[in-house]
């Protein structure tokens, strides 16, 4: 990974695989309950990017099952992909820090 933010389906995904190895449908379900239902990835957007975060290393296929004569993958993190979720976890909460302290430069609460 670079210096730069993770994108946020990349940080879903990432997330939805942090706690346990997930097949496609279950990680998509995860994906919408941890955006509150704000991100629901479609199939096709979804292979594409498991696709990409298998060839840079940060998932890998837990394992491969037949399930209804169709080929199902599980997915789990790997090494470089828990830490780029924790530096990146990490970043993200720095900023929400800074953002906090700067709403409540004077002591008071910022109003809308």
């Amino acid at each position: 990974m670079t210096d730069r933010a993770m994108q946020e389906p990349t940080l879903l995904l990432l997330t939805a695989l942090a706690d346990e190895p997930r097949h496609g449908y279950a990680i998509a379900r995860e994906v919408e309950a941890i955006s509150s239902g704000r991100v629901k990835m479609r199939t096709g957007t979804l292979y594409g990017a498991l696709e990409r975060l298998l060839q840079q290393g940060l998932i890998e296929v837990h394992k491969e099952e037949v399930v209804d004569s169709r080929l199902r993958r599980t997915y789990t993190l790997t090494s470089p992909g828990r830490a780029a979720l924790a530096a990146e976890a990490e970043r993200i909460a720095a900023t929400a820090r800074e953002a906090a302290r700067r709403l409540n430069i004077s002591g008071k609460a910022a109003t809308a």
